[in-house]
């Protein structure tokens, strides 16, 4: 069976389950049994179940003496149950409720591992994604909000756990902010690649992805022929980090050699039409130059009694004799009705 027939399953299997009737909790019970209940229903990963219970929980009897645990166990219960706008919605109604809560720090640490888990569906699971290369708005929520933990609650015992976590997650976006250079550099915006090199360097130091920056910054500066800023990046490239894959034999290897703007028929004749011809700048395209040769040819062609006098003509400002004779036009002036004369 095809990938994407599982795929196909999965999503309409998902779907079904999402689709199905809410449970109905049983109103008649108290305060205790619905925790009991829900305490049930987590260590045995229900947690649609348990997310149910703790709701009615909360609903019901929103002064009890489990109402505050049932809004901590909430979360956790949508962070199980998959559903991480629901599970973040709800840490941050904690935090904005009770700031002063013995226990705020677990809503702000299971805050930032939803937005950490967010991007690890099954498809992720299950396919080697390189996860450098996805969106990183989830990563850089996550690495914000594992930030805010750590700073107010320094002692917190998922501080330490979160700062590793900040570690990775700020390794994930250098490096995507790498792999946004290379594609501009494919594109030949070498401009804004060289600004997101210099952005890694300068707001991502101690991570791997240092030494891709400067590479990043040498090639475009080069491209761009802007030869002291690429030399100054360069030899920063070779004493920091000497054996850099960008690095051979001490010379640097750009990505992506001078573009080839040759055209195909060139290409493929290798030069001989089209070989002795220099090519337009980039600004004037091989068009503009077909008007423009032959705009004058056909000034050229003009009859030397009808050119101005600065022209090596006989004009004179006088109107012109409506009997004289018209000049000739050229086939490109009669297909064009004259709009380039």
């Amino acid at each position: 069976m095809q990938l994407k027939h599982l795929l196909l399953i999965a999503i309409v299997g998902l779907t079904a389950a999402c689709s199905s009737n809410k449970e109905v909790v049983d109103e008649n019970l108290s305060e205790v049994e619905l925790y009991q209940q829900a305490q049930t229903d987590l260590d045995n990963h229900s947690y649609t179940s348990a997310t149910a219970k703790l709701k009615a929980l909360e609903s019901r009897y929103p002064f009890g003496r489990y109402a505050d645990q049932a809004q901590l166990e909430l979360i956790y219960a949508n962070y199980k149950n998959a559903e991480p706008e629901a599970a973040k919605s709800a840490a941050e109604r904690f935090i904005r409720l009770h700031p002063q809560h013995p226990n705020v720090d677990y809503a702000y640490y299971l805050k930032g591992l939803t937005s950490f888990d967010q991007d690890r569906g099954i498809v992720a699971r299950f396919l080697p994604l390189d996860m450098t290369k996805r969106d990183p708005g989830a990563a850089r929520d996550s690495y914000n909000e594992f930030a805010q933990l750590t700073s107010r609650y320094p002692n917190s015992r998922y501080a330490p756990d979160a700062k590793q976590r900040m570690i990775y997650l700020r390794n994930l976006l250098a490096a995507y902010e790498i792999h946004v250079a290379h594609y501009y550099i494919t594109r030949q915006a070498y401009v804004a690649a060289a600004n997101r090199g210099r952005y890694v360097v300068e707001n991502f130091q101690e991570t791997p992805a240092v030494g891709d920056g400067l590479a990043v910054m040498t090639e475009a500066y080069q491209h761009l022929h802007l030869d002291d800023l690429a030399d100054t990046s360069l030899q920063t490239l070779k004493y920091n980090y000497p054996d850099h894959p960008s690095l051979k034999d001490g010379q640097f290897v750009p990505l992506k050699e001078e573009a080839d703007d040759r055209s195909w028929l060139s290409k493929a004749t290798l030069g001989l039409i089209e070989g002795n011809d220099a090519p337009p700048p980039p600004s004037e395209s091989r068009a503009n130059q077909e008007l423009a040769k032959q705009y004058q040819d056909a000034k050229d062609n003009i009859p030397r009694e009808l050119r101005p006098a600065d022209e090596g003509g006989t004009a004179d400002d006088a109107p012109a004799d409506t009997d004289a004779p018209k000049p000739h036009r050229s086939w490109f002036s009669r297909l064009t009705f004259g709009l380039f004369d």
